[in-house]
């Protein structure tokens, strides 16, 4: 196809403002001053979050976002529900929307839900006027592109002011984000892939990129090896972490120590020390969902030994997260039945809100079925959202004891360890590695247990007040 030629960029749509859209528009607005970026969202009430003038109410926690937001929008950085009319006036249009497993029908635990993406695809056909640049950001299957440009070029009841039909060029651009790290990734990038059918639409967006990111670390490709590179890449990663976490099982079996072993075994060059902390298991949006898509993928190419391999890496970790809450069942004198554990840490991660596939989830699931009445805490998750993953309404009480196999949200540690038989530590953010515990051992009901699965307690003052400590990895005594 022949591009005709265009200006640079001027004005950029991005239809989808949740943890990749609205960040990554953000950085883009604000390292480009020149181009109007719009993020627009049928979702009337987050795009009143991203609007608020009240910073610390903005839909997605991010460190550095704030300052990030509060510089350019207003200037160029508009949040908006008008879809059609912001696509309309895109040179360059995105699509950032969600992506999640199928959970019926063909492919049904494994294969990507794709209806966000076709809806967004048919807006554009409709909307846009001369020629448009889609980039998918989306996490996508292999060849996903063909069907969004299938669309795309199919023909449509309308024409452009010109009287002409509009035309599109599409490419693909995954996100490398890591939430928590998300606008220190985007600022300064490992690298950006562009994965497109020709040079000049590529060019395009590269040179939007070029404004902040050095040339060597925009990489080029065909738009099918764009696509798969994003689902690889997290496949790796999280392969990591059930490797290091299978690890850490033997470790604790044998009394060698998981952070021990991580260290040497990160000291090899060939190997590095990323990804090699132990913990619950990985969660977020991406990791569980990408491998399954590759899974079923492998299954799709008649690739069934692949798609063994690569499914093992989320049976472990699944794994991992149910003999956690076994564990703390055993040292428990075998039930939870009616005893208070109080959970500490329900985001995925820490320095971000986004509880999708915690672990948190599964173990707290577990222990509600075991009995437990569950004392949450996080410093951003929101009660509503930990709600939803639940499934399960809260018991709201004064004193955080609901009946059996009941959870409830306490806003101060204090709180939540009042009268309870545990600590449970499942995110490793910062406050929990200064707590006194020596205050807090007053407070359990005795003996008391610590389970550290992120190893941010300090296991010699835990021991010091009198608490029992199980860390993760860790042979005991």
């Amino acid at each position: 196809m022949t591009i005709p030629f265009f200006p640079s960029i001027k004005s950029i749509c991005c239809i989808g403002a949740g943890y990749v859209g609205g960040p990554t528009m953000a950085v883009i607005a604000d390292r480009c001053p020149h181009i109007e970026v719009t993020v627009v969202d049928l979702n009337e009430a987050r795009i009143a979050a991203w609007n608020d003038s009240d910073l610390n109410q903005l839909p997605v926690y991010e460190p550095g976002l704030d300052a990030v937001i509060s510089r350019a929008r207003g200037r160029n950085l508009y949040f908006s529900t008008s879809v059609q009319k912001s696509i309309a006036a895109a040179d360059m249009v995105f699509i950032s929307v969600n992506t999640p497993t199928k959970t019926k029908g063909i492919g049904a635990g494994q294969a990507s839900d794709l209806r966000w993406v076709e809806a967004c695809a048919r807006q554009v056909a409709q909307s846009a006027k001369g020629h448009t640049f889609v980039v998918e950001k989306s996490t996508l299957p292999v060849r996903t592109a063909a069907t969004i440009k299938s669309i795309l070029d199919a023909p449509q009841k309308h024409c452009d002011g010109a009287g002409t039909s509009p035309t599109f060029s599409v490419l693909s651009n995954p996100e490398f984000l890591a939430e928590g790290t998300a606008i220190k990734d985007l600022e300064n990038p490992d690298r950006v892939l562009i994965g497109g059918e020709d040079a000049e639409s590529i060019e395009a967006l590269a040179d939007v990129y070029s404004n902040w990111v050095p040339p060597n670390k925009i990489l080029r490709t065909n738009v099918w090896s764009s696509e798969l590179s994003k689902l690889t890449a997290n496949a790796f990663l999280a392969q990591r972490i059930s490797s290091i976490n299978s690890v850490a099982a033997l470790c604790e079996a044998t009394g060698a120590d998981v952070r021990e072993v991580a260290l040497a075994i990160g000291a090899d060059s060939r190997l590095g020390p990323k990804f090699l902390n132990a913990g619950p298991g990985f969660g977020g949006s991406c990791f569980q969902k990408d491998i399954l898509n590759l899974v079923y993928l492998c299954h799709h190419f008649g690739l069934p030994e692949v798609a063994s391999y690569w499914e093992q890496v989320v049976k472990l970790n699944d794994w991992q997260k149910n003999r956690i809450s076994r564990l703390l069942v055993h040292k428990l004198y075998g039930t939870v039945t009616g005893k208070k554990i109080a959970i500490f840490g329900f985001a995925f991660k820490a320095d971000t809100n986004d509880t999708r596939e915690s672990p948190s989830i599964r173990i707290a699931l577990n222990l509600i079925e075991e009995g437990a009445k569950l004392a949450i805490h996080d410093p951003k998750a929101d009660v509503q959202q930990i709600s939803l993953e639940l499934q399960t309404p809260r018991q709201e009480t004064t004193a955080g004891f609901g009946p059996e196999g009941s959870w409830d949200y306490v806003d101060d540690v204090v709180d939540a360890v009042k009268g309870a038989d545990a600590v449970l530590i499942l995110t490793e953010w910062d406050q929990y590695r200064t707590l006194d515990w020596c205050h807090i051992a007053t407070l359990m009901r005795a003996p008391a247990w610590v389970f550290d699965t992120r190893s941010v307690a300090d296991s010699l003052k835990v021991k010091e007040a009198g608490l029992n400590l199980w860390r993760l990895g860790e042979g005991e005594d």
